[in-house]
């Protein structure tokens, strides 16, 4: 059983900003050039996909739990 539900958003969010992570190291330790032109929109665009990703995901799970409602007048008190 798993101990939390899948959150599709933040593994991206994650994968995004590790993969920006390591090309930076890269260039810090001289193991290859990033311009700098990279990483601003690498990060900026990760974060936009991994926003729109997690309210489909949302909107998914939401849709799913949906049932249908009675009438306001035959809801029992409460």
């Amino acid at each position: 059983m798993l101990r939390h539900e899948f959150q599709p958003g933040r593994l991206i969010a994650g994968a995004v900003l590790a993969a920006t992570g390591v090309l930076s190291l890269g260039d810090a330790y001289g193991a290859w050039r990033t311009p700098w032109f990279l990483v601003a929109p690498m990060v900026g665009g990760g974060l936009c996909l991994a926003a729109l990703t997690g309210l489909v995901a949302g909107a998914m799970r939401r849709g799913r739990r949906r049932t249908p409602r009675a009438p306001y007048a035959e809801r029992p008190d409460t």
